[in-house]
């Protein structure tokens, strides 16, 4: 099946956020949260990555892996206690990824 647009810019804004956020990653503000959050935080960069890649090949566990991403995102900024409006508009964006992802997740390819 044919990915459809809105998949598609999904795609495009969830690139251009991880070409902002993987630089973060060697930040001196995530190296001070401690000795495995720059370890931690590029593995889910890295996720939020691979996911999206799935998610433009029109596959399952590319939505799959963007949930299990969002949820460790999520637990991993209330453990550190990063709740800013940058916080609540990346939740914001990302529950609307995944309303707009669930919508054609039953359409998706399933194989790998």
């Amino acid at each position: 099946m044919k990915r459809p647009t809105l998949i598609t810019v999904v795609c495009i804004l969830g690139y251009l956020s991880i070409m902002f956020t993987f630089p973060q990653v060697f930040s001196p503000q995530i190296k001070k949260l401690g000795v495995w959050m720059p370890a931690l935080f590029g593995l889910m960069v890295a996720g939020s990555f691979i996911s999206y890649v799935g998610l433009w090949y029109f596959k399952k566990w590319g939505v799959q892996l963007f949930l299990i991403i969002y949820f460790t995102k999520t637990l991993v900024n209330l453990f550190i206690n990063e709740l800013g409006f940058m916080f609540y508009f990346g939740q914001f964006m990302s529950i609307t990824f995944i309303v707009i992802l669930m919508r054609f997740y039953p359409k998706m390819d399933k194989n790998l």
